[in-house]
């Protein structure tokens, strides 16, 4: 486990801690410093995740926003002063809550490595931007909220709401979400995607604990916004556990090249030479050839099996559909692996692969 690692886990448990010292149902003056503290964290942590990580996922970038728009929207609402500035932090809010859960349900399919059709993405961002809008239709339309008012509870403002005819549709669009992230935690143990219970159960947890917040919050009627606090929770133990599955996967690609011998280029085939004309006249000195030879080559043993076998297929002069076969894989699987082939060794595409692998070939001929 990486510092890294420790510390997020470290900011977990403090924030839970945090979080266990403030007792339901206390004044004003406390609701404001938690919807400012929330608020706050929210936007540190999406400033932290933006800076410090260098390797950033668009998902994780899309949850953090989600996070700190929602906590956003509860601090907005918490202090309006009329109907129509309420009504307005209740659609920030929304717009966090309904793009929260289509984030953390992509990067739960990504933790647990599970291979999915482009069209999804795109189809759960078009049912999240309906959603979106139903549930913002409040003050324009009585779809959502047969009524509304504005109502000070503790100093707080706090909507009071007759659920409309359209309402249920967002407690069933969360509910799915929530179903589905179980399911696929579920389905990626069995299939040993991911390789410990207790990554199984962090993630198991990070879902429930949003589940628990969210039936609390429709089962007992509480005046302060929980979720504001689940969900910067939930992000953190998200952001740990993919951490963690990282660390695993950096372990088991270090072991394996020890057990392995590296991939070594086939023999010169007959065209070889020209390959390697090509890739000097592309390069600009000998020394820059050299040099990406050279790094090429220290950063094969960072290649996983998979990918050790396609770079062995493209050396062979395999096409993109001879190696799927051979591999059993579909396109879009093939592509993810390219991306990572091509980003390890230094390379732009599969044609400059192929031309700096035969000249450092024909340049190990030369030198022996």
């Amino acid at each position: 486990m990486t510092k890294k690692s420790l510390s997020i886990t470290g900011l977990l448990f403090a924030l839970i801690a945090l979080g266990g010292c403030s007792r339901v149902g206390e004044k004003s003056a406390n609701m404001s410093v938690i919807y400012i503290a929330t608020t706050a964290l929210s936007l540190l942590l999406l400033a932290g995740y933006s800076i410090l990580i260098r390797k950033k996922e668009p998902w994780f970038l899309v949850l953090f926003s989600a996070v700190a728009v929602v906590n956003v929207g509860y601090l907005s609402l918490s202090i309006s002063t009329s109907l129509e500035e309420a009504l307005f932090a209740n659609r920030i809010a929304y717009l966090g809550s309904v793009f929260l859960p289509v984030s953390m349900l992509m990067i739960i399919l990504k933790t647990c490595k599970i291979n999915y059709k482009r069209w999804l993405t795109g189809l759960l961002l078009g049912i999240s931007a309906a959603v979106f809008f139903i549930a913002a239709s409040p003050g324009y339309l009585d779809i959502y909220y047969k009524e509304v008012s504005l109502v000070t509870v503790n100093g707080i403002s706090v909507l009071e709401k007759v659920y409309g005819p359209l309402h249920g549709i967002y407690l069933y669009y969360l509910l799915g979400h929530f179903i589905a992230m179980i399911g696929i935690v579920i389905f990626a143990r069995a299939k040993n995607n991911i390789k410990t219970s207790l990554q199984a159960a962090v993630l198991l947890f990070a879902v429930l604990v949003n589940i628990g917040v969210w039936l609390m919050e429709q089962l007992v009627k509480i005046d302060f916004e929980f979720l504001s606090v689940s969900y910067i929770v939930s992000e953190l133990f998200l952001l740990g556990i993919s951490l963690l599955v990282q660390d695993d996967s950096s372990h088991l690609i270090s072991t394996d090249s020890k057990a392995l011998p590296l991939p070594q280029p086939p023999a010169v085939p007959v065209n070889a030479s020209a390959c390697a004309n090509s890739a000097e006249a592309v390069l600009d000195s000998e020394d820059e050839l050299r040099e990406k030879i050279l790094y090429l080559s220290s950063k094969l043993c960072s290649l996983t099996p998979t990918e050790k076998e396609i770079y062995r297929l493209y050396l062979s002069g395999k096409r993109t559909k001879d190696a799927m076969a051979a591999l059993n894989i579909t396109e879009n699987t093939l592509k993810y692996h390219n991306r990572n082939i091509y980003s390890k060794l230094g390379v732009k595409n599969r044609k400059e692969l192929v031309e700096i692998s035969a000249a450092a070939e024909k340049l190990d001929i030369q030198s022996k």
